[in-house]
């Protein structure tokens, strides 16, 4: 305490200074209305310098809110660039009043984050942090903000396991934007950056950096979302078909905010395949035997036991008796004899 009390007493003429150069500003900032806007101007660009760097430094920590939002923004968006074009063939094939009929949304997202993620393996897979209390299910489709990723294979309560499109067992249903020739694409383990597109017909009229967009023809991902661009031929052609090389717009390698893709017409449009194949769905049995179904369950019957061929019955020999001596017969007594 002596010590504090030294040191003012030692520079207690400082602090005098100190007091009458503030009460002086005050004096002259309060009374004389140049100075006050000349000070008002110069504090305003001081706590604006201050603000914008505080304001620099906060911002970092709500870049991951800003980046959901977005993401947020981006999938609504996209959802009703679909519907739109959904709308846009219906008015080509039937009639105009087709306009003012309520427009059936189908489709819709579950927004999720990767944890997990593999892209050197044989068989990859992605790990999101969404079950099914989020409503997300197994074959729903996942997109990024660049294009396709994977469908959901397996679901927990809160996390789910996606089939990467970096994974040769998905094979993906896509088209040709500019021509509308469809194929189906498939990783064939080489590069994360690049997959096949098999199945395309010898006479297709195909170009390098032709967009690569899902056809449609499955439940699981709505028709024009992105998938790739053409590169080139990537493996010789044969009778009648060609696979061309495609390079992957989703960067595999830096997935972070995913999109589920619900369909709320999946049901129906699974009942009408398996009615289609012949497939009861109540009883679980096939209807109709001339269509081979694409997946049929065969549950294994009990083997009965196989019957041993029928031997031959020989015939029991009996022992042949030697043949016995005939005995002299004797004459009947009934006449005289001469």
């Amino acid at each position: 305490m002596n010590n504090l009390l030294n040191f003012f007493v030692k520079h207690s003429a400082w602090f005098i200074f100190a007091i009458y150069v503030i009460l002086s500003l005050v004096l002259l900032f309060k009374d004389n209305p140049y100075q006050q806007s000349v000070y008002l101007t110069s504090a305003n660009s001081v706590s604006a310098a201050v603000y914008k760097a505080f304001n620099g430094i906060t911002s970092y920590f709500h870049l991951r809110g800003i980046n959901e939002s977005l993401q947020e923004r981006n999938a609504a968006l996209e959802m009703e660039l679909i519907e739109l074009r959904g709308q846009l063939s219906e008015m080509a094939l039937h009639s105009p009043d087709s306009l003012h009929q309520p427009a059936l949304k189908q489709y819709s997202f579950v927004m999720a984050h990767v944890i997990s993620n593999s892209i050197a393996q044989t068989n990859n897979y992605i790990t999101i942090d969404r079950g099914h209390l989020d409503g997300v299910s197994p074959e729903m489709g996942v997109i990024d903000q660049n294009g396709v990723v994977g469908i959901v294979n397996v679901v927990g309560p809160h996390a789910a396991r996606v089939i990467s499109l970096l994974n040769p067992h998905i094979r993906l249903s896509c088209k040709l934007r500019a021509s509308g020739f469809y194929g189906s694409l498939v990783w064939d383990g080489k590069s994360p950056q690049h997959a096949v597109l098999e199945e395309l017909p010898k006479h297709l009229n195909w170009h390098k950096g032709d967009t690569i967009v899902t056809s449609g023809y499955s439940a699981v991902f709505p028709e024009g979302i992105i998938v790739g661009t053409v590169e080139g031929l990537a493996r010789g052609m044969s009778d009648s078909f060609v696979s061309l090389r495609i390079r992957l717009t989703t960067n595999f390698s830096q997935l972070s905010s995913v999109r589920v893709i619900t369909n709320s017409m999946k049901e129906q449009i699974d009942a009408l395949r398996r009615a289609e194949q012949g497939i009861d769905t109540v009883a679980g049995i096939q209807t109709r035997p001339e269509i081979k179904p694409e997946i049929v369950d065969v549950v294994p019957q009990e083997e009965k036991p196989k019957k041993q061929p029928a031997q031959p019955v020989q015939p029991v020999q009996q022992p042949v008796q030697p043949a016995q001596p005939d005995e002299p017969v004797e004459p009947e007594s009934g006449g005289e004899q001469p």
